[in-house]
């Protein structure tokens, strides 16, 4: 084995990090705090300490073939869009697969990882870990950090004046686990993201009445896209991320907007963002609409005030008699086992060159797995990040000197502020993220020489999903199955709808899609050109 990597966390980056470790030749070690794998996926049905927390009724917000690992598609059987029950079966049985669980140890805590004095010669960590009432250090050649960001919740009290006096009762969405105990009750849910929409939509069916307020909107979109096929599938392709990216940004906001609002117009139900044409993340939520449509849940803006027993919100209307507030404000990113020297924060922003690596160190020994963010499926985005790091760590692949990794921060930081606002600091474009991700170590596949050599293939790649057996197909850790993963993909999402089976397969075909799309502008700029 090669150089010794710390892997903190076993959860979907700390797989793909012991993975990702293994084909490079290191030699990975994992810290896990709990007793088993998931992290995040791993239900409990009580919120534990430091570690991410979910609700019994969880489902993935990505498709089953857009969230896989490129190596490793899930069985055909599973269902498009999964009960966190079957994401946990999946990644254990990845885990055995790859045998990689020999290389966790359980119920871990790490409490420190330090330079070592020689540090700008050895890029060496000091690591401490308890367990057991024990406490010991290791030396580590290099540490990837994989413990996620929906750990630490956010619970912006201070900004709720008179909160204080409220007398029921009061926490963050990390403690919900289930409806049933909010038989009969008024719940106000602060915060329209998933959790907090996921949450109001589950109560509505148990609570007498639940409130949602918002302070700056969000697009709620459904996971069943146009015709009835999984949304990423349809949406996430390098044809609409070309189109989104070289488009006048008129035509480009026009085409987001109108995607946004194909289900329902968002100024109707109360839940139209601030400013729409920021590409934030959208809530996924197939029930929201109709909840609102049946009067079971309500929007409201932002709560100006708390009284005892009610709200006032900025609007000047009043929920009176709230049993319970379900504070859905997201999390607060720390780790409180580094110094906080080693990964700055900047206005509120974690300076990482690629979300992955401290540009200030004397040595890249060090990795953040699975930070960013973005319109795409977590688990090929932390594949690909821990196949950079581990090749940067192993020293195949070298990154840009300090000066050239600040100007690309800065860069990216001015694009992202434009297309996700100031608060979206964690967001990124998926594609190009992973493009930019995949030319380091050489795996991003050659479109042009695709047309030349594969057609079939290069339609489906370009035109279709941009799925994560792509960035397999070629250089290191080549899988042989690439090509007809991505060939069958729709097979493997179409198989489970088919218990009742009424017809042939019906695939979806991309150039009619884009066609119908632009066929009202084309039809107007016509008029207009007749006209004049």
């Amino acid at each position: 084995m090669g150089k010794k990597v710390a892997i903190i966390g076993a959860g979907v980056s700390g797989l793909a990090s012991i993975r990702s470790c293994l084909e490079e030749g290191l030699e990975p070690t994992c810290f896990e705090k709990s007793n088993d794998i998931g992290g995040l996926w791993k239900f409990s049905d009580h919120a534990e300490e430091g570690r991410a927390s979910i609700y019994k009724s969880v489902f993935t917000n990505s498709s089953k073939e857009m969230m896989c690992f490129p190596d490793f598609p899930y069985p055909d059987d599973f269902p498009n869009f999964m009960h966190n029950s079957k994401i946990q079966e999946y990644l254990t049985a990845f885990a055995k697969e790859k045998n990689l669980l020999k290389y966790i140890q359980f119920k871990t805590f790490v409490s420190s990882v330090n330079k070592r004095p020689d540090f700008a010669t050895t890029g060496q960590w000091d690591v401490t870990t308890e367990r057991d009432g024990k406490r010991e250090s290791a030396v580590f050649d290099a540490v990837m950090i994989c413990s996620g960001h929906h750990v630490y919740p956010n619970l912006p009290k201070e900004s709720f004046p008179g909160l204080n006096h409220f007398k029921g009762k009061c926490f963050h969405s990390r403690d919900y686990k289930e409806p049933g105990v909010f038989n009969g009750k008024r719940v106000l849910v602060i915060g329209l993201g998933n959790s907090g929409c996921d949450i109001a939509a589950e109560l509505s069916h148990t609570a007498e009445q639940v409130v949602i307020s918002s302070r700056s909107g969000s697009w709620v979109i459904s996971r069943v896209w146009d015709n009835g096929y999984p949304w990423d599938m349809v949406l996430i392709t390098r044809f609409g991320t070309f189109l989104k990216n070289n488009l006048p940004t008129a035509i480009s906001d026009w085409l987001y907007m109108k995607q946004m609002n194909a289900r329902f117009k968002h100024e109707n139900y109360g839940l139209m963002p601030l400013n729409g044409v920021l590409r934030k993340e959208p809530v996924f939520n197939d029930e929201l609409p109709a909840c609102i449509l049946c009067g079971i849940v309500s929007v409201k803006p932002n709560v100006k005030k708390f009284t005892e027993t009610s709200a006032i919100f900025e609007d000047g209307t009043t929920f009176e008699g709230i049993d319970c507030v379900i504070f859905a404000t997201g999390y607060s990113y720390a780790y409180t086992f580094l110094d906080e020297s080693i990964i700055k924060n900047r206005n509120n922003e974690i300076i990482l060159f690629k979300g992955v690596f401290p540009p200030l160190l004397e040595k890249s020994t060090i990795a953040v797995i699975g930070f960013v963010q973005s319109l795409g499926a977590a688990i090929p985005t932390v594949d690909l990040q821990s196949r950079w790091a581990a090749q940067v760590i192993k020293g195949t692949c070298t990154l840009p000197s300090m000066e050239d990794m600040m100007n690309d921060i800065n860069e990216k930081m001015e694009r992202k502020r434009k297309w996700y606002g100031k608060s979206e600091t964690l967001e990124t474009d998926y594609i190009v993220y992973m493009d930019e991700l995949s030319s380091f170590i050489g795996v991003k596949p050659n479109i042009p020489w695709l047309f030349l050599t594969d057609p079939k293939l290069a339609m489906e790649v370009y035109f279709g999903p941009c799925s994560s057996y792509q960035f397999r197909l070629v250089g290191p850790g080549k899988w042989p199955g690439a090509r007809n993963a991505i060939l069958t993909q729709w097979d493997r999402s179409l198989k489970p709808l088919q218990t009742r089976v009424v017809g042939s397969l019906q695939k979806p075909r991309f150039f009619f899609h884009w066609l119908k799309l632009f066929a009202v502008p084309v039809l107007l700029i016509a008029v207009f050109l007749v006209l004049t």
